[in-house]
């Protein structure tokens, strides 16, 4: 287990001098998305394969359906850009993964992070049938699950609930218990879906008060599962921007 801040995360993630990070799962996402935009060091490429709301955008700069060489001198006067395929009033939407693969194949970027879930703003979630749009070439995959969603009947806060109740083995009238979350997050129905076998996978539990019991009962059944963790305390301030 790892405890860092935001401002941390790309460090206790071991990135590398070159990644392409696929962040699934529910709370958490867009806000690490941002934040390890500012922290990585290098020429950094931000995106999604699902869709964003339009009005954030982390405060960088952004580009609507870029060819190549508009991405590489976008990169030659930004750190990290943003990048979406198209939009519309409310929602940005990405770039299929094969088109992410690409562009880490022929090196747009040192690292490339996309969002590569939807949970609409809800702390957990589970995979539908052609979910989650993973990048076949992600060298890391960060499954996030905000804290707030441990104790709570899983039908009262979470997106997809029939689906997170079948990955953690109960009912959704139940509580998202830690052992039932650890369930969940290493299911193949749950946050394992469409990982590549080459991927380093990571739990980010986002939000989460230092000596949250709930937490560390989380980190221990997936320490006893074998899958790392990482746990993002909780922040006063969201690099997300502002949320409607």
């Amino acid at each position: 287990m790892r405890v860092t801040s935001l401002a941390g995360a790309a460090e206790a993630l071991g990135l590398g001098r070159r990644s392409l990070v696929a962040l699934v799962g529910g709370g958490g996402k867009t806000t690490l998305l941002f934040a390890l935009g500012r922290s990585l060091p290098a020429r950094t490429l931000l995106t999604t394969t699902t869709r964003m709301g339009c009005d954030r955008t982390g405060g960088f700069g952004c580009l609507i359906g870029p060819a190549d060489d508009e991405l590489a001198s976008a990169l030659d006067h930004d750190d990290a850009v943003l990048v979406w395929r198209t939009t519309d009033e409310r929602k940005a939407l990405g770039f299929a993964p094969t088109e992410v693969d690409r562009w880490f194949a022929v090196g747009v970027a040192d690292h490339i992070v996309v969002e590569a879930d939807g949970a609409r703003r809800r702390p957990f979630t589970a995979p539908a049938p052609w979910e989650p749009p993973i990048p076949a070439t992600s060298t890391h995959v960060v499954a996030c699950i905000g804290a707030d969603a441990l104790g709570y009947v899983i039908a009262d806060r979470v997106h997809r609930p029939l689906r997170v109740a079948a990955a953690a083995g109960c009912s959704p009238y139940q509580r998202l218990t830690p052992a039932r979350a650890a369930a969940a997050l290493t299911s193949p129905v749950g946050m394992t879906k469409n990982v590549p076998e080459s991927a380093r996978f990571t739990v980010a539990v986002a939000g989460a008060e230092p000596d949250d019991p709930q937490v560390a009962e989380l980190v221990a059944e997936l320490d006893r599962r074998g899958t790392g963790s990482l746990v993002v305390v909780r922040s006063d301030t969201d690099p997300a921007g502002p949320q409607p």
